[in-house]
């Protein structure tokens, strides 16, 4: 489909068209670029070239565009919806946002900036101006000493580290040499305004990285004031837009992303990443990390190289889940506890107790012969050695990211960074509702505060809010439970009278029956809940007025993370820890709300139900997921542009191109983290119940690494840049999930698998030497009689006059005296449970933090490069003063005396000795 009104991607460019109204833009279009043919010449640019072209300057590159409301004057006609949207919009009157605007670009003009305005009549619809803003020399190099950009003064001199012997297996995995690295690597130095020399400037166009401009253009607009409201100074543009005096600003794309452009300067970065990155078919190709930072900045590039390193360590994990699942599968004729269920003459002689009370009658064990075998792939050895493997392989995975993390600071020039000074401004908002002031510590400057008694009143809110939230979503699991239960009887009838379903009968048993539309229906709620409670955790975080935005991004994560946390796992956890535990036995069951008797697991385990349950979840979330982030904004994209998609390229500005794509917030990594990090719960939490779920997650990354790319090259806005040197909040979330995915993991196999049972009766109950697990069904299943059934649970029908049925339990027989009770067994196998947790806990967290310490966080090398790097910016800006004050002593100034130049002689060779 076309985009931006232009041609699909590998198709050729529409034609012109032909109808009057077509040729008068073009005329219009002519005598406007012959107006500003001076203003181009004086930003570099010639004459003669088209308008697109004039945004693909050194200038443009880091060119912010704000597209402002217009304000009408009295008697100027006005028509559409947006001028009724601007006239009832804000309660003050369209001169205000004039008077605001104006000054506002006055005084972006006096920081230096360079503004162009379009008039409206030029757009696409005729009613929106776009004020261009390009960004000159002095600018750039006055703000890069502001934000303490580093820039190059000599070319890294370190040899580069030993070849891999594996890279000629790796070269299709490669990307080419410029795509992967599109600028030499250099030794870098905060940039000094005073000391230009020092640097490698090469060319004043290309000097400052596109994102490095996007940065320093924002600074500004973000810092710029426009008067005083109030008796209190505005400023910043994201005010301007949230009053409606603006209604976008964001930085331009450098050229469209199916073709390179025109001007031979452009460097056709967002093509580049387009062909070389965002299409699927390059799924197998590593990521351009260089390039997603040079064009995007760091935070979005520090985003990707955490994806494609989590994707990378998750092959690893896959390939040892389907070895795992693969054992199962291949032993699963070995499986004596399937092979006895499957005998009639065992298995089918076996009479059970009915599954629900009167309406069910009692059935043969046999009956779940199949779900029995299919238990075995997820229930077997393999799982005890996956679940300690994937205890590791997280730790690995942490301490392995934070040497890569460490290497791409010192890469990206990240190592001496502190968090921006953008993210702990205070936030207009805060300095907004924020009436009262006090005396900063720091900089001695009146400021807005919060009282501690209104923060107290604004966390109680907030903390009830999140409570109720929370127990609405333990409500809903309950009124699933509640369905579960409800419904288990009618599948158990149901499949038990229906001639149709006895085919089946021995495949979909009346819990899987009840555990799949159960999974179903959870997945639903989750969905709902996630959608209703992303409103409201935006909202009580606006409440709690943060104030900082690093302040607000931390505490909406929180908020966001333990909803989703609940929200998402708590099915898995009752399945696993609750499901069958509390059942009580025949005559004696157990019930919620005195109504429901509470559901009990197969005979060959509740494994099963927790993998179909995870699997449910999981891939239904995944595939939910990619959904909302590549089609949604795709059909988005394509309604919004459908008035224009007829005109040609060259009546279509690149800018309101970019207008038409759809936005890419503040929080927009944001939910990309959370989505993440819930995958990679789902993958740690619960994995030894499913070995495939690395399996599932990695395919879903490479997916998701293509998608993420497409929709940022091609659907999304340009983001304006910003720095990060880490993953932040979510590398204390992941380390967190990482220590409770050890105990949640030896509970499942403890209490959830039949491993422990299994291990008890081969060692301590086993009959046959010959054939130790023999035997075990009968073992593991408790007598009853029917005659002490109480009116309540009796059954309706007993045609063949059975006289004793067997649950899933470790009691004495009815014709013992302890009639009912607990077995030795019981508690010999509850012991064993224990201290397997206890076993396994503690030598997986020895493990653990054996493997945390024998690796270093920065690798060796990394280290060397950051001392060398350090002293030779030490010694260049110690040679740099050295020199001019031999300049001065030569030339006669008399503020250089020789003590001066002795101590800055001496301050070099102590520099040298360190």
């Amino acid at each position: 489909m076309p985009w931006g009104g232009s041609p699909a991607p590998d198709s050729p460019p529409s034609s012109p068209i032909s109808s009057r109204k077509a040729r008068r833009k073009k005329k219009k279009k002519k005598k406007r670029k012959k107006k500003k043919a001076a203003t181009m010449n004086r930003l570099g640019k010639k004459a003669n070239e088209t308008l697109i072209e004039m945004n693909l300057s050194a200038d443009d590159d880091n060119a912010v565009l704000t597209k402002f409301k217009p304000s009408w004057s009295e008697g100027e006609e006005c028509n559409g919806p947006l001028c009724e949207t601007i006239s009832t919009a804000g309660s003050e009157v369209p001169s205000s946002s004039e008077e605001r605007r104006k000054e506002f670009e006055s005084n972006l003009q006096k920081a230096g900036l360079e503004l162009e305005t379009e008039d409206k009549k030029e757009s696409e619809d005729g009613k929106i101006y776009f004020v261009k803003i390009h960004a000159p020399w002095e600018v750039l190099i006055t703000y890069a000493e502001v934000l303490n950009i580093k820039v190059p003064i000599k070319e890294n001199d370190i040899p580069s580290t030993v070849e891999n012997p594996l890279d000629c297996m790796l070269a299709p995995l490669r990307l080419p040499e410029k795509v992967m690295h599109p600028e030499p690597d250099y030794f870098t130095a905060p940039f000094s305004k005073d000391k230009q020399e020092l640097y490698l400037i090469n060319d004043e166009s290309t000097f400052f990285s596109p994102s490095m401009r996007n940065r320093i253009v924002n600074y500004i607009l973000t810092r710029c004031p426009y008067g005083t409201e109030e008796g209190k100074k505005k400023f910043g543009i994201k005010r301007l837009l949230n009053n409606g005096t603006y209604s976008a600003a964001y930085p331009l794309h450098d050229c469209q992303y199916w073709k390179k452009a025109n001007d031979p300067n452009c460097d056709n970065e967002r093509y580049t990443l387009y062909m070389e990155w965002a299409r699927f078919l390059r799924f197998y190709k590593e990521q351009p990390l260089d390039l997603i930072r040079k064009y995007y900045g760091e935070k979005i590039g520090i985003y990707f190289a955490w994806l494609g390193f989590y994707t990378e360590m998750l092959f690893l994990a896959a390939v040892v889940g389907l070895i795992c699942f693969l054992y199962g599968l291949f032993t699963m004729d070995e499986n004596m506890s399937s092979k006895e269920i499957c005998d009639p003459a065992i298995g089918g002689e076996i009479i059970m107790c009915p599954l629900c009370d009167r309406e069910c009658e009692y059935w043969r064990l046999n009956t779940t012969c199949q779900s029995s075998e299919y238990s075995h792939l997820f229930d077997n050895v393999a799982t005890l050695f996956f679940a300690i493997f994937m205890g590791i392989w997280v730790t690995l995975f942490l301490e392995f990211w934070k040497r890569r993390q460490a290497r791409l600071k010192y890469e990206w020039d990240l190592v001496d960074f502190e968090e921006e000074q953008q993210q702990l401004q205070l936030r207009p908002e805060y300095e907004a509702k924020c009436t009262q002031k006090k005396k900063n510590p720091v900089t001695q400057e009146m400021e807005p505060y919060l009282p501690v008694t209104s923060q107290a009143v604004r966390f109680c809110i907030s903390g009830t809010t999140v409570l109720f939230w929370v127990s609405l979503i333990i409500a809903s699991m309950i009124a699933v439970i509640v369905y579960r239960l409800a419904v288990y009887a009618a599948f158990a009838s149901l499949m038990e009278n229906t001639q149709t379903l006895q085919p089946i009968s021995g495949l979909l048993t009346p819990q899987l029956a009840t555990s799949v539309t159960a999974s179903c229906l959870n997945f639903v709620i989750i969905m709902i809940l996630n959608f209703l409670y992303e409103k409201i955790a935006i909202w009580i975080t606006d409440m709690e007025i943060p104030r900082t935005h690093m302040e607000y991004e931390n505490r909406l994560t929180m908020k966001m993370f333990l909803f989703q946390f609940v929200n998402y796992y708590s099915s898995c956890f009752y399945v696993a820890f609750f499901k069958g535990k509390f059942v009580g036995y025949p005559g004696a069951y157990t019930y919620m709300f005195n109504r429901w008797r509470n559901e009990e697991c197969d005979p060959a385990g509740c494994l099963i139900e927790l993998t179909t349950q995870l699997t449910i979840v999981m891939a239904g979330k995944q595939i939910w997921g990619n959904i909302q982030e590549a089609i949604v904004p795709w059909i988005c994209n394509w309604w919004g542009r459908r008035k224009a998609r007829n005109n040609p390229e060259n009546l279509y500005s690149r800018w309101e191109q970019d207008h038409d794509l759809q936005i890419f917030g503040a929080l927009g990594l944001f939910y990309e983290y959370l989505e993440m990090v819930i995958q990679f719960g789902f993958i740690t939490l619960f994995v030894a119940s499913f070995p495939l779920a690395p399996l599932l997650a990695l395919m879903n990354n490479i997916l998701e690494i293509r998608v993420d790319s497409w929709k940022l090259t091609t659907q999304y806005r340009r983001p304006v840049a910003a720095k990060a040197h880490s993953i932040g909040v979510w590398q204390e979330i992941l380390n967190g999930m990482a220590i409770l995915s050890v105990v949640t993991n030896a509970f499942i196999v403890a209490f959830t698998s039949d491993m422990i049972p299994r291990l008890v009766y081969y060692y301590a109950y086993s009959e046959n030497e010959d054939s130790p697990m023999s035997g075990y069904i009968n073992n593991s299943l408790s007598v009853f009689q029917i005659s002490d059934f109480p009116d309540r649970n009796k059954p309706k029908l007993n045609p063949e006059n059975f006289v004793i049925c067997r649950y899933r339990d470790y009691r004495y027989p009815p014709d013992h005296e302890r009639k009912y009770l607990h077995t030795m067994q019981f508690w010999h196998i509850l012991a064993a449970k224990l201290a397997f947790i206890i076993i396994m806990e503690h030598v997986v967290f020895i493990v653990k933090f054996f493997v945390a310490w024998m690796i270093p966080d920065v690798p060796a090398d990394v280290k060397a490069k950051i001392k060398r790097e350090k002293y030779l910016t030490q010694k260049i800006l110690h040679e740099y003063e050295l020199e001019k004050l031999k300049e001065r002593l030569c030339q006669g100034d008399k503020r250089a005396t020789e003590k001066e130049f002795i101590a800055t002689e001496g301050r070099m060779e102590l520099s040298r000795a360190m």
